[in-house]
Order: structure tokens, then sequence, then C-alpha cells
């Protein structure tokens, strides 16, 4: 026994204090967070490893798994109430602006400041950087970049980017060489069906709606276009925008039969299948292309970077983990949120098949092993652009439009540069109306 300023101290008494200090979770241990989840390759992988959160910090989670669009259905009634449903919510990217706007997420800052809530050991500068802008970031530039005014809402959980995946028997089979830039790119697409009968050079998004726009959009960035320059007047009918357009419909003219109604599952049953050769999306379709109970072309595929256009720069989306500013759980949901995407809890949410958020976890040599493509996706992601689309809260209108538009010119060969003046001038006059040219002079 020690004796310390007259009181007399036991064994026992240290190692009772000791256990408290190095357990932060103990005050939360018997809490139930509800999380809402969307129905997503990556939160089965995040399912598989709640067991183990709950076995480390006592905490429970009960999961309500949605199909995404109805999560955000849900979402958007349980984050008008007084009190709400969720304790932590994924979101898909684009929600950001709209639940920032509204005062309905959590500011993270007064949790990682907090000393009996933040992980020391956490290193937040390992998080992909792209992602951590793109899901998390609000009121930096633009609105919704970092910058001096900027603030965190959001951690990335789920998050992709866009990669190539072609068929690596099919291009040694005749000497293709894999395309590093666009020109590459429109050429081979078209070549497949001619080399291949009945396969199509690449299967794309490009229904009507938010995947023709989406698809657009993903070759506008690369290729030196923005929807809008930095004071927010349209740009997305300009040189590059036309290319951007006219890119995708070489794609879907080459493509798999009836490309021009895909959605993303449409197009990776299509790859999966067989019946192209190449699809450039997100990430997060790899895994089930090397699943055999999913796919007929295991094995087969080849991993590269998202070609280069005037520059590199593949999306930034999918999902982020965030607090509902009306939740009953606020520190117990920051420390599953903590927890997920701690070097640890992604390594564990990886090796389930789950999308990292971190550069170390696509650098392990474990992650590598088992999904061999993990090396090329850590490189590609260097060139991720977290400003490939704007994150504002009339998006959504525009996004619309876009996406309408888009499917005319693939499916109805209505002029890219009249397609795309009509959208920069329903743009401006709902920019207009909704300030964002008051200031200027």
């Amino acid at each position: 026994m020690l004796k310390t300023l007259g009181i007399t101290v036991t064994a026992t008494m240290v190692l009772t204090a000791t256990t408290v200090l190095a357990n932060p979770y103990e005050e939360y241990a018997g809490t139930t967070l509800v999380v809402n989840f969307p129905s997503h390759p990556h939160y089965n992988a995040v399912m598989k490893v709640l067991p183990e959160f709950t076995k480390e910090t006592g905490i429970e989670v009960e999961v309500d798994m949605l199909p995404y669009l109805k999560m955000r259905e849900r979402q958007t009634l349980e984050l008008t109430q007084e009190e709400g449903a969720y304790d932590l919510i994924t979101y898909v990217v684009f929600s950001k602006a709209d639940y920032v706007y509204a005062d309905q997420l959590e500011n993270l800052a007064k949790y990682f400041m907090n000393p009996k809530l933040a992980d020391p050991t956490y290193e937040a500068e390992d998080l992909i950087d792209a992602y951590v802008q793109n899901i998390g970031v609000a009121g930096g530039k633009k609105g919704y970049l970092p910058g001096p005014t900027g603030s965190l809402f959001g951690l990335p959980q789920g998050s992709e980017t866009s990669v190539l995946i072609y068929r690596q028997d099919i291009f040694d089979k005749h000497g293709l060489k894999v395309p590093e830039n666009y020109d590459e790119l429109l050429d081979v697409v078209c070549k497949i069906p001619e080399l291949e009968p009945g396969m199509g050079g690449m299967a794309s998004r490009a229904a009507s709606g938010h995947q023709a726009s989406h698809a657009f959009l993903l070759h506008l960035a690369p290729l030196g276009g923005r929807v809008f320059d930095d004071e927010w007047n349209p740009t997305i009918n300009n040189e590059a925008g036309v290319a951007a357009a006219n890119a995708l419909k070489t794609i879907v003219d080459c493509g798999p039969e009836g490309s021009s109604a895909f959605g993303p599952a449409e197009a990776a049953n299509s790859y999966a299948n067989g019946q192209s050769a190449m699809f450039m999306d997100s990430i997060a379709f790899a895994p089930n292309f090397e699943d055999p109970e999913k796919s007929k072309v295991v094995g087969k595929s080849g991993y590269a970077m998202h070609p280069e256009g005037v520059r590199r720069g593949s999306q930034t989306g999918g999902f982020g983990i965030g607090i509902p500013a009306n939740a009953l759980n606020k520190e117990a949901a920051f420390l599953l949120a903590q927890w997920l995407t701690s070097k640890h809890g992604d390594k564990l949410v990886a090796m389930a098949g789950g999308n990292p958020s971190r550069f170390s976890t696509y650098a392990d040599p474990e992650v590598q092993a088992k999904y061999p493509y993990a090396k090329v996706f850590g490189e590609a992601l260097e060139f991720a652009d977290p400003d490939w689309r704007p994150i504002i809260p009339v998006w959504g209108k525009i996004n619309a439009d876009i996406g309408t538009t888009m499917s005319k010119v693939l499916t109805e060969d209505l002029d890219p540069q009249e397609a795309l003046d009509g959208v920069a001038e329903r743009s401006r006059a709902l920019m207009e109306e909704e300030g964002y040219y008051i200031w200027q002079k």
C-alpha cells in the first residue's frame, strides 16, 4: 500500500482508478443507439463489424436499413421532429447542403474538442482528404468546401471515387492498351464491339434524371469543365461541357444494348455478366466483380485510374455519417462514428468488403492481399476531386435538369450545345431567384 499526502491508497484502488480512466466507453455502456443506414454493399460490411463495436464498448446498435432513396425520405421527416428517432445517420453526399443549411446536423468540433470523447490516436490527417472535404465540410469556399469559415459536419463512411475497370483478358486477346487519357478511352470504347461482336465497349449510367447527370459530370471535371465558375456564372455549356456530353454519347452509343436506360446497378450487371468490356464508376462495385456468386468475370478484371482529360479528376461521392441535431444520444453516437472511421474500425470494415476511409487502410498489406485492387484505388484517390459537382441547396433542381436534358442528347439526338445552353439559361434564372448574384456589382 502507498501513502500520499496522508491518504492511504491500496493497490486495488490504483487499479480501479486506472481502469476507469482507460475505459472512455464505460459511461455509455448499455446505451442503445438507433442508426439509419442504406441498403448498400459498404453498409453490409459495416453490419458485420458492429458486434465488435458492442463487444469493445458495451454500446448496443439498432439499425434501420433502407434503400437509399427511401432513407432520404425518412430522414427528411425525422430531422424536422423535436426529438428524432435516429442517433446517427448515413446521408448521401448531396444531402449535405440541405441538412447543414437547415441546421439539422451537429457540428462535430465540440466532440473532437472533448477530451473524454476524442480519441487522441484517431489521426484525422490519415482520413482521405477529398472524402472529408466532399462529404463532411460545409461553410467554407463556395459554401461546401474547406476554407477559413468551414466546419465539419460528417465523416466519410462509404465514400467513393471513380476508377476504370476493364476486362484484362479481352484487352490481352486483342493487344489493346489500357486507356490513360480520354482520346484513348473513346477510341477503344468503340473498337470493342467490332472486335467482340455482341459486347459493349463500356457500361455506363445513362437513365434520365440523376443517373444521366452523374454520368455527364463524371467526364466534365477531367475534361476541364465545371457547372459554375467561382462567381456562380454557368459554364456548363462551354467547350469542356460539350466535350463531356459528346464523350458520354459516344460511350452510350458504343455500349451494350439498352445502355441509355442504365442506372448503376444495370451498368454493373452488364459488366459482371460479361456483356461489356469496361466499367467506369464507383470503386464500391469492385468486390462484387470478384464474387463468384455475383459475377461471371471473376479474376478477369484489371483496375486503373480514371483516364486523364485536360487534367486528372475522378469523382467523389457516396455516403457519410453525421449526428442529427435532434438526436437523443449524441455523445454515444459520436463514439460510434469515431470508432467506425478510426484506423481499427476502418480496417475491419475494409476486410469485410467495405470502402476504406483512410489512406493507411488502402496501403495495409492485409487489405491489399485480400483485395488486389486496393493499391490502385489508393493511388487513384490522390486525384479525387471534391468539387466535381456543386453541393449547394439548389443542386437537386439543377441536377434533375441536367439529367433530363442529357437524356434527350443520348436518346433523341438533341444537339449537345443547344441542350447545355438551355441548362445554363435555366440554371442562371434559378440561381438569380435564390440570391446568388445579389452581391455582384
